[in-house]
């Protein structure tokens, strides 16, 4: 969250009167009302990414955490991604054909059906026969970054994920040249 907020020139605070009072946490923001679109957008740029937004790759972000999916969904739409976002493996099985994404961000702890099985099931699909899978989870054990690779990921990110770790493998990802595109 902080390294979010930092991107957008914000700041965090985290304070509590002590054990069992509670706490406050306030984050600050700025307007940005003064700056157009294009000059916020290289604003939040991340030091050694390209200085152009990505090209309009689609990422399929599929998180039970529903803030958490829709704040990753805005953050990669700034750098030029076009996103679609679902809940749930089935939710994402539906959305995909339509979609046809060129990156799933899947976690792993999903409802219904978890992250390795949802990327066996797109692996045997058509539509996503291509996609690259990477795993963003709290699961970060040698044992569970096997289980990712055996599931078809090519990535495997340990929340909470730094914004320029993530951008980095997705810049990678497009640079191999084996997104649909």
């Amino acid at each position: 969250m902080r390294s979010l907020v930092n991107l957008h020139g914000g700041s965090v605070l985290a304070q509590s009167a002590g054990l069992g009072l509670g706490s406050e946490f306030v984050i600050r923001l700025p307007l940005g009302l003064d700056h157009p679109p294009e000059a916020q957008r290289s604003a939040v740029q991340s030091p050694g990414h390209r200085s152009q937004p990505a090209p309009r790759r689609r990422v399929l972000i599929v998180d039970d955490n529903a803030d958490a999916a829709r704040m990753l969904s805005a953050l990669l739409e700034t750098f030029g991604y076009s996103t679609q976002v679902a809940s749930d493996g089935p939710s994402a099985l539906a959305v995909a054909p339509r979609f046809k994404p060129d990156v799933a961000l899947l976690d792993i702890g999903l409802p219904v059906m978890d992250g390795y099985e949802l990327a066996r099931r797109l692996r045997r699909t058509e539509f996503a026969a291509a996609t690259r899978l990477v795993a963003i989870t709290g699961y970060g054990q040698a044992s569970d970054r096997r289980n990712s690779r055996d599931a078809g990921f090519e990535e495997h990110l340990v929340k909470p994920v730094n914004v320029d770790v993530l951008l980095k493998v997705l810049s990678r990802l497009d640079e191999d040249g084996e997104t649909t595109g």
